[in-house]
């Protein structure tokens, strides 16, 4: 999905991807199966904390739009994965290469903690 943003100081609209939907549903076709990297952010809507970090991904998404596949997915609509993956606590975000979990943060981190993950794959 894509939204644009005011840059007021530049007077231009800036470009932002958001992060795609992740489902029980797509899960495996979206994280599992892909050839690329993979961040999944568990969130809620009702978690204050994930309200914070959801931009960060949104960010994080435009910056590796064709490099990685970053995506949202809501724990209450979605707890096969969650449970799957011993996600406890959100936000939690993690990080898959070949189907495989290779990185975890759990909580609000800054965004070069998201980023330096993914670039340690690229």
């Amino acid at each position: 999905m894509l939204h644009f943003k005011y840059n007021s100081k530049y007077n231009r609209k800036k470009q932002i991807i958001m992060a795609i939907e992740i489902t029980d549903a797509n899960f495996e076709e979206q994280v599992l199966k892909s050839e690329k990297p993979v961040m999944v952010d568990f969130w809620a809507a009702w978690c204050g904390p994930c309200r914070m970090v959801g931009p960060i991904i949104d960010e994080i998404s435009t910056e590796y739009d064709g490099k990685a596949v970053v995506g949202k997915l809501d724990v209450d609509a979605n707890q096969e994965f969650a449970a799957k993956y011993g996600v406890r606590n959100i936000p939690t975000v993690l990080i898959f290469q070949n189907g495989e979990v290779v990185g975890r943060q759990v909580g609000v981190a800054p965004k070069n903690t998201y980023a330096e993950a993914l670039d340690e794959l690229l």
